[in-house]
């Protein structure tokens, strides 16, 4: 007799769970990178706008409108060298099974850029 019979079976069953669970934390972290990414976008068209068009409250809007992320928050600073901008947004951890374990991220980026000659 064969007593290895649905042994696979077993073993998937045991596995499935945490082969889940390690996948939807690889989602997580990619949701992560990708809403950094469109920060880091969204700090340098802000200071961008700002700098061509020597207004600061053209930051926040150029910034808001270059990036789907909502809420951000957008800080301009500006100096005799030229226009800073910071653009943070608070990342909710809400992807099935993993959200619920990890802590909302905040992810924030800064960019800086030099005024244009006239």
């Amino acid at each position: 007799m064969n007593r290895d019979r649905g042994q696979a079976a077993v073993e998937l069953a045991l596995t499935l769970p945490v082969w889940c669970l390690l996948l939807t934390a690889v989602v997580q972290v990619a949701v992560v990178a990708r809403d950094r990414l469109a920060v880091q976008l969204a700090a340098r068209e802000g200071a961008r706008a700002a700098v061509v068009a020597d207004d600061l409250g053209v930051a926040a809007v150029a910034a808001r409108a270059a990036v789907s992320l909502s809420p951000i928050i957008v800080d301009a600073v500006s100096d005799r060298r030229g226009v800073t901008v910071t653009v943070t947004h608070v990342d909710r951890t809400d992807v099935p099974l993993i959200g619920a374990l990890l802590p909302d991220v905040t992810v924030s980026a800064t960019a800086t850029m030099a005024w244009e000659p006239p």
